[in-house]
């Protein structure tokens, strides 16, 4: 389903800069906002809990994006990630035990390959940030305490802005995080949980 949406985007943008025709960046427009979706994949292993009794599975989830970007030269930015907190499912060996509300602001120093055309790649490398919070425990461990702590890690990212005019813009893009999280019941560390995910994106910006 996801990649159906991304080519159908694709599709519609592809035929909106053919009416379009080429557009020509500014230089005088060093900010670029972009509000969007951003769907949260972790990696199909997430590592297990309690000596290694307990299977994680952490399941994706779908929010509104935002990014802001201030450009340093019309080829190199620094981007700015944030978003409606994601709210991930849990499960342990199979059954849904848990959930946590995810908020993974990032910056990212990024590169644009061809700033001046209608379709320019870029690619970036950042820092995250994982706030952890709101979690709760459901099914066979309901009524226990769950902490699944805060954690730094490394960001990488990737995509293509499609140029509509010196402002208008749209965004593809894909950013893995490296997300390795400690997890508590009660006060007790039970292990960590490698969430590791990839994160799919589409947007519409704005160049001022």
């Amino acid at each position: 389903m996801k990649m159906k949406v991304l080519a159908s985007a694709f599709a519609v943008a592809a035929l909106a800069l053919g009416v379009v025709g080429v557009a020509q960046a500014a230089d005088a427009n060093k900010f670029v906002v972009k509000l969007g979706l951003a769907d949260v994949v972790p990696k199909s292993d997430n590592g297990t809990l309690s000596n290694g009794l307990l299977k994680t599975d952490v399941g994706n989830s779908v929010r509104p994006s935002i990014t802001f970007e201030y450009l340093i030269t019309p080829n190199i930015g620094v981007e700015v990630l944030g978003a409606w907190p994601f709210r991930n499912d849990i499960k342990l060996n199979g059954v849904k035990s848990g959930r946590v509300d995810v908020l993974p602001p990032t910056v990212s120093l990024q590169y644009h390959f061809l700033p001046e055309k209608v379709v320019s790649p870029f690619v970036g490398v950042g820092v995250n940030y994982t706030f952890m919070y709101h979690e709760k425990t459901l099914g066979p461990i309901r009524g226990n305490k769950l902490d699944i702590e805060n954690s730094w890690g490394v960001a990488a990212h990737g995509g293509v802005d499609f140029n509509f005019n010196k402002n208008w813009l749209m965004t593809l893009d894909a950013r893995w995080i490296r997300m390795r999280n400690d997890v508590k019941v009660n006060g007790n560390k039970v292990g960590k949980v490698n969430i590791d995910p990839m994160v799919w994106g589409i947007a519409v910006g704005y160049r001022f």
